[in-house]
């Protein structure tokens, strides 16, 4: 899982070959805390077939909000620096983002 940034975004996820998945998440989000374990271990599993990146966006706010990420935590699923699908808030469950995953493999 690679951790990205305001500075590495844009090569690492918007500039990458092939899909890309993406963990917002943002520092005292609970339900994101939650979420992370899951999605480490989706990365460890899929890992050979997608790219998995993590944004806090605690510190990268304007990134957020220029990829429309306005609630927590958010998995989303990125092709030719476009996201074409993502798991919102309540919808954001380690069963909906793992077939989420499993649809764009």
């Amino acid at each position: 899982m690679l951790e990205v940034d305001k500075n590495t975004f844009e090569a690492e996820v918007l500039q990458a070959s092939g899909k890309v998945v993406v963990d917002f998440y943002g520092d005292g989000c609970v339900p994101c805390a939650a979420l992370m374990p899951h999605v480490h271990g989706f990365a460890e599993t899929y890992g050979d077939k997608l790219k998995f990146c993590a944004l806090n966006t605690t510190k990268a706010r304007r990134l957020a909000i220029g990829q429309k990420i306005l609630g927590l935590p958010v998995i989303a699923v990125y092709e030719n620096g476009a996201m074409i699908d993502s798991c919102v808030k309540d919808d954001a469950t380690p069963e909906n983002v793992e077939a989420m995953i499993k649809r764009h493999i």
